[in-house]
Parts: C-alpha cells; sequence; structure tokens
C-alpha cells in the first residue's frame, strides 16, 4: 500500500512540476532575450511573495518527487530494503529541501535589510 500511495504522490508531483518547469523555462528564456543582468533579475525577485511561493512550490515538489525517485532506484537496483530505505528517502528529499529552500530565501528575500 505504501508503494502505490509513494507512486501516486510521486506522480502528482510530476503533474505539479510540469507548469512550473515551463513557467521558469519562459522566464529564463525572457531574462536571456531581454538582456537582464543578474543584478537585475535579483532586483526583480527581491521582497517579491509571487516568486517565493512559484519557487517554494517547485522545490517542495522536486525535493519529494526526487526523494521517491532515488527510493525505487535503491530499492530497484541496489536491492536496498526496509528502515536503510526509508531512511534514505528521507534525507535525500529533506536534504534537497533543505537546498532549494536555501536558494528560494536567497533569491527572494535573503538580499534585504
Amino acid at each position: 500500500m505504501l508503494t502505490l500511495r509513494l507512486y501516486m504522490l510521486q506522480r502528482i508531483t510530476a503533474l505539479l512540476m510540469a507548469p512550473l518547469v515551463l513557467g521558469h523555462l519562459a522566464v529564463m528564456i525572457y531574462a536571456v532575450q531581454g538582456g537582464l543582468s543578474a543584478a537585475e533579475i535579483l532586483g526583480r525577485t527581491q521582497g517579491s511573495v509571487l516568486w517565493f511561493v512559484f519557487y517554494g512550490l517547485f522545490v517542495v515538489a522536486v525535493a519529494v518527487h526526487g526523494a521517491i525517485g532515488v527510493r525505487a532506484i535503491l530499492a530497484e537496483w541496489g536491492g536496498v530494503r526496509g528502515r536503510v530505505l526509508e531512511g534514505a528517502m528521507w534525507l535525500i528529499g529533506l536534504g534537497l529541501f533543505a537546498l532549494g529552500a536555501r536558494a528560494v530565501w536567497a533569491v527572494t528575500f535573503g538580499g534585504l535589510t
């Protein structure tokens, strides 16, 4: 039953990530074609709750999706089972979340004093 729940959760996060990836790519293409510098981009994202929510949701979806994917790989290819498998999934998921959350905070609120 847990495997089915994780499978469904991974599919739901994939559905969530698809429009977020497209949005991110559209913004990056717009920024590059517009000739915006990194400082100009950060000037537009600093203090923006909208960008914080957009990229925060992206980070949560990626962390969950990636952790479940690595769990499946460890189980199928590595033969890892039980508590080690679950611990690895949680460690990877929390690690991805921590790295992503730090980046989102830095881009949206980190430069504010």
